[in-house]
């Protein structure tokens, strides 16, 4: 895989509008992600069996599933230019900066921003 790509980890609680409590990102923008061709996945204190359901009902195939104090074993696995995590709490914060992440947080703000940057507003 180049090193230009980029890979795109999102929290699932709090972050996407599947998690529990519901978050902004939508399924929308992670199906543009994969479009777009950027790795996609979760990372996320949920099991993994629970976050690969959650991937198979939105019919998205993720390109990881990891539990969030493993996050960085997917640096590790994906050869990419930029690595982001999305999340809503500062223990994603931590995470994401202890990977060699960018954290992105999952406010309007942040995400506007962060969103065009990367192509992934849906009309």
């Amino acid at each position: 895989m180049s090193g230009a790509r980029t890979l795109i980890s999102f929290d699932i609680d709090g972050t996407l509008e599947v998690g529990i409590p519901p978050g902004i990102v939508t399924i929308a923008t992670l199906a543009r992600a994969k479009h777009l061709g950027y790795l996609i996945g979760s990372c996320s204190d949920r099991p993994l069996s629970h976050q690969r359901e959650i991937w198979e009902r939105l019919r998205i195939v993720p390109d990881f599933t990891v539990l969030k104090h493993r996050l960085a074993d997917v640096k590790t696995a994906f050869l990419a230019g930029t690595y982001y995590h999305v999340g809503d709490t500062d223990v994603d914060h931590v995470m994401a900066s202890g990977a060699g992440f960018t954290f992105v947080r999952a406010d309007v703000d942040a995400l506007r921003a962060w969103s065009a940057a990367l192509r992934l507003e849906v009309a």
